[in-house]
């Protein structure tokens, strides 16, 4: 059992790739190592292929335990919960989108990747490496993958440019991209960006790609190490003649049936021509229906790109960097706090605003610790947007896919939390999809944002981007339609304000993207993205100067941090009662930061007070109307406050002489006093008397003092000498 270990330097930290001695049944495993985070990725692949189906059957797990960063899950069961998280999710599409290409033609078996987190140290982030050991077991494997491939994350920190950067240093950065690629090209790009220029964009993805071609030469040494012989795959067997056949009788009528504008009768022609193809079959050739089907859909593909190479215009008949019509609506719900409509040709999205409290948080639970998100969007693609019956249920990874796109194209906007006391919510509902609904949900929610009254600093738009290419012919297309989409060679999706990207993503079906085409169509999607953001500010120019009527409102009330306590009572019991009695949330800082989240202004007040009164000290002269909570002989204790209360002593009660103090009150009493004093100890002397008019012919004494400046009295606490009036008041009381 030998195992093959092979290093690199990236970003002066070394990269270790081991294979050999774990998971040894599998036809690929490779750990990556950086630091103390490591991760296993182990790949299989079905001896058959997988029959009935017409597309690559390849699954992608990553997974992140728990104890590699040495700790037990805090959930009920202490385990990994089954369902991935959305960190999870997003790292399977990263993993899965560069590899799904290059598998060979014909090649149908049932294919599994899974990467697991052994260890994590807080400062490598797994992922990237998780990329790379993928790449690297898929090459040193018996299945058909064309590598090597590679990936680096790039990162610009205070102007310069990071590989593979620490978790802290992701946290600083302006750039961040995770480039996936070959020795000669880019094959996959998740980037966001803090408004960057096309030219910075740029120059991070050519210091990305010069980055990965140590990791792709490491893969070809494991590969003469260790490589095993690939399976050899058939291609599928192509009838020249039925091909023949099939075009000379449809060609013409799928071309025709291509340029209907509408995508729904489009859809419909196309069947009809299929449906026509199928009935006029000779009795020889209706046992080959599905390969005759094969060979029309192939068909299809390939008359719609030479429409576009050949003829020079699109499907729809648009100019290839000419956008669809384009209206916005705002405040098109009640409700909500916010909502949009964004329409762009046949793909409509609805961005819906919920503002709430920081206690709305998300709460995560990762690798680095327990965080919490004070943003979330979520994006939302039901079946009837596409004229399909499909279940609907959990977010499948495509829709948490997009919602990430967009969310990183928003967040650079955001204001920050501590000038903007709300968590946000935005939900993107899909009602129809005819090509880059996550773009589309970019303009809804960011209409959303100011239709709510959200302080965002500019607004952002987003475009989608395709390419066909053959041999020198190549043409970009701006906002994609769903079929160029699929009979297409590239889908780039940018997202920007008018300075800036914030957010870029890039899949390519062909080998690589040469940097020339690259720079083309990002100066193509920029001038569509102005374009799209202009019809955005003829809907609604800037944020509402208010928010929504219907919006939580916050107010933040600062204490005395030894109050908090006060606040917040024994088990919560104070803070409880304060929210139940109110109808607000309360959260309290450390700081002695208050917020108090309410739906109207009377409740806001409401609490507002409460905490006033609780969180700071009372002062002299103030008045209350305080209920007796307790009857003594030498006084009443008066709660003037929740949780706060001081002592009228007998010789407070009144301006005359008092005998017992259930002369004047009783226990449960709501009584008016004054506060006279708050000593060091912070015992509080209350008079009632003090608050009274003093009836005709008494004499009224100021209180003496002591030889050191203090009142004779010590405080409003002591016991009575025998109730005559003069030894524990603020007086010596009437003679």
């Amino acid at each position: 059992m030998q195992e093959y270990s092979f290093e690199t330097e990236l970003n002066g930290k070394t990269l270790t790739l081991k294979t050999g001695k774990i998971a040894k049944q599998a036809h690929g495993a490779v750990i990556a190592q950086m630091g103390d985070t490591s991760v296993l990725v182990t790949v299989v692949g079905a001896n058959k292929n997988k029959e009935g189906i017409d597309f690559l059957p390849l699954s992608v797990e990553y997974q992140e335990k728990i104890y590699a960063a040495g700790r037990i899950p805090g959930n009920y069961f202490r385990r990994e919960q089954g369902r991935p998280s959305e960190k999870e999710i997003l790292t399977c599409r990263l993993i899965d989108r560069p590899i799904r290409p290059l598998f060979a033609d014909g090649y149908g078996c049932e294919t599994q990747v899974i990467a697991t987190v052994m260890s994590m140290d807080k400062e490598n982030e797994p992922d990237v490496l998780a990329m790379i050991a993928t790449f690297a077991a898929l090459h040193i494997s018996e299945l058909p993958f064309a590598g090597p491939i590679a990936a680096v994350r790039v990162a610009r920190v205070a102007g310069e440019f990071v590989i593979n950067p620490t978790l802290a240093q992701i946290a600083e950065c302006d750039i961040n991209i995770v480039l996936a690629g070959s020795k000669t090209g880019v094959t996959m790009v998740e980037a966001g960006a803090k408004v960057v220029s096309e030219a910075d964009m740029i120059e991070a993805l050519e210091v990305g790609h010069d980055a990965i071609q140590p990791l792709i030469e490491m893969q070809e040494q494991m590969r003469e190490a260790v490589g095993r012989t690939k399976r050899v795959v058939e291609a599928p067997f192509v009838d020249a003649d039925l091909c023949d056949y099939v075009e000379s009788e449809v060609a013409a009528k799928i071309r025709e049936a291509l340029q209907v504008k509408d995508k729904m009768e489009r859809k419909a022609a196309i069947s009809d021509v299929k449906s026509d193809l199928m009935a006029d079959l000779s009795d020889e050739l209706l046992e080959r229906r599905g390969e005759i089907s094969d060979i029309f859909g192939k068909l299809s593909k390939k008359v719609s790109r030479s429409i576009v190479l050949e003829d020079g215009h699109r499907i729809d008949g648009r100019a290839f960097d000419e956008i669809r019509d384009i209206t916005c609506d705002v405040n098109v719900l009640a409700r909500p706090h916010g909502s949009a409509l964004f329409t762009r040709g046949e793909t409509q999205v609805m961005g819906i605003l919920t503002l709430g409290s920081g206690m709305d948080e998300q709460r995560v639970e990762t690798l680095s610790g327990d965080t919490t998100k004070p943003f979330m969007l979520h994006y939302n693609f039901p079946p009837y947007s596409v004229g399909e019956c499909k279940r609907v249920g959990a977010p499948s990874r495509r829709e948490i896919g997009h919602g990430a796109l967009a969310f990183r194209a928003i967040e650079p906007i955001l204001p920050k939390k501590e000038d903007f006391e709300y968590t946000v919510r935005l939900v993107s509902e899909v009602t129809e999809s005819n090509g880059s609904s996550s773009m589309g949900t970019v303009c809804s929610c960011v209409l959303a944002l100011m239709d709510g009254g959200v302080p965002i600093s500019t607004p952002v738009s987003g475009i989608a981007m395709g390419l066909v290419k053959e041999g020198d012919k190549v043409a970009i297309l701006s906002d994609i339609l769903g079929d160029e989409d699929h009979t297409g060679d590239m889908d780039f999706k940018v997202a920007g304000t008018a300075d800036g990207i914030t957010a870029l993503q890039m899949d390519i079906k062909i080998k690589e993207l040469p940097k020339e085409i690259m720079i083309e169509a990002l100066e193509q999607a920029r001038r569509g993205r102005l374009h799209i953001l202009d019809r955005m500010l003829d809907a609604i120019e800037m944020p509402r100067e208010e928010i929504s009527v219907h919006a939580p409102k916050v107010h933040v009330v600062k204490i005395n941090p030894d109050k908090i306590r006060d606040i917040i009572g024994p088990g919560g019991k104070n803070i409880r009662q304060i929210q139940a009695d109110t109808n607000t949330r309360l959260e309290v800082s450390d700081d002695g930061t208050v917020k108090i989240t309410a739906v109207n202004a009377e409740d806001a007040a409401a609490a507002v007070q409460i905490v006033n009164d609780i969180g700071t000290d009372p002062e002299p002269g103030e008045e209350y109307d305080g209920k007796v909570v307790k009857v003594a002989d030498f006084g009443a204790f008066v709660a003037i406050r929740p949780g706060v209360d001081g002592l009228v002593h007998i010789s407070e009660l009144a301006h005359t002489r008092v005998n017992r103090v259930t002369d004047v009150v009783n226990e449960g009493d709501i009584l008016k006093v004054r506060v006279l004093e708050v000593t060091r100890d912070g015992k509080i002397r209350l008079s009632h008397k003090a608050t009274l008019p003093v009836p005709e012919g008494v004499e009224v004494r100021a209180p003496r003092e002591d030889q050191g400046g203090r009142r004779e009295d010590r405080g409003g606490r002591r016991d009575d000498r025998g109730g005559r009036g003069g030894r524990g008041g603020n007086d010596r009381g009437r003679r």
